[in-house]
């Protein structure tokens, strides 16, 4: 599977960012789908997962309220869309799928200035 995510950015406090992540190769409905982010100098931390059959989310404690992620299967697309960003979100995020081992796509930078 080869993942490819896009829609990073600078964006202030308070506004919003929608990253989409496309998969490629062998993909299946029997795949979880989601992101994770790392800050410099801070473990990688989950922020969000879809499963791809049945649409079931989770979500990291730090981004449930604001954050939102959907999937489009036609597309096999994976969209995570962030609102109500702080400086504290600033973190380069990753795409991953996992299926019995994580897949991981390159990161794209977010960053939210104060």
């Amino acid at each position: 599977v080869q993942l490819q995510a896009c829609g990073g950015g600078l964006v202030q406090a308070g506004g919003s960012l929608r990253l989409s992540c496309a998969a490629s190769g062998r993909t299946s409905r029997s795949y979880i789908m989601g992101w994770f982010r790392q800050a410099p100098g801070k473990e990688r931390e989950f922020v969000s997962a879809v499963t791809w059959g049945g649409g079931s989310t989770a979500y990291g404690d730090s981004v449930k309220g604001r954050f939102t992620i959907s999937r489009d299967i036609a597309k096999d697309t994976v969209y995570l869309q962030m609102n109500s960003l702080q400086p504290e979100d600033t973190a380069v995020y990753y795409c991953t799928a996992y299926f019995y081992k994580y897949y991981w796509g390159q990161g794209t930078q977010v960053t939210v200035s104060s």
